[in-house]
């Protein structure tokens, strides 16, 4: 049925935000970008990491957690969501915060804008963390400088005529 709605021209092209990476070390290449998340993960299971958030130069917050993750809007329905974060609708401008195990019970996600320049600093008993793009693992190190922003290009998604995103969510989550 797919397939004959392609053939059959009845679908159209959803455009989706992405997000892009940069950083003072070439951790991912030419593939700095992500569709879904960027998430910042503490490497050894004993300590917590401290990421330290700005927002356009502005302080933000200091995430006492087991890590930190930046969502698309399309990301906001996977690891952000099951870490207490918001569904974004996907046309809304805005990237996610969302804090994985906070240490501060009162640390809560926060929408900005996706025109944001986002700057994290890592620090903690650990030399050492995890950075990933979607499924894509590196290791960071306390001397890495990470800006986030929203990147240039943007996913090009086939939507079938007959689907919409409440929908989606409907059968998902609300059924």
């Amino acid at each position: 049925l797919a397939i004959q709605k392609l053939f059959e021209g009845a679908y159209q092209i959803d455009e989706r935000a992405m997000l892009r990476l940069e950083t003072n070390r070439d951790l991912f290449g030419q593939n700095n970008f992500a569709l879904n998340d960027l998430t910042i993960m503490k490497k050894d299971s004993a300590a917590m990491i401290t990421v330290h958030a700005y927002i356009d130069g502005a302080f933000l917050n200091s995430y006492w957690a087991d890590g930190l993750i930046v969502s698309t809007p399309t990301g906001s329905t996977g690891y952000n969501l099951s870490c207490g974060g918001p569904l974004v609708f996907p046309r809304s401008g805005s990237f996610v915060l969302t804090p994985v195990s906070p240490h501060n019970l009162t640390t809560r996600p926060i929408i900005v804008p996706d025109q944001s320049i986002i700057k994290l600093e890592v620090e903690g008993r650990s030399k050492q963390y995890l950075i990933t793009l979607d499924s894509r693992v590196a290791t960071g190190d306390l001397n890495l400088e990470i800006k986030i922003m929203k990147e240039n290009f943007k996913a090009r998604l086939i939507q079938l005529e007959g689907q919409h995103y409440f929908k989606t969510l409907k059968n998902q989550f609300y059924h």
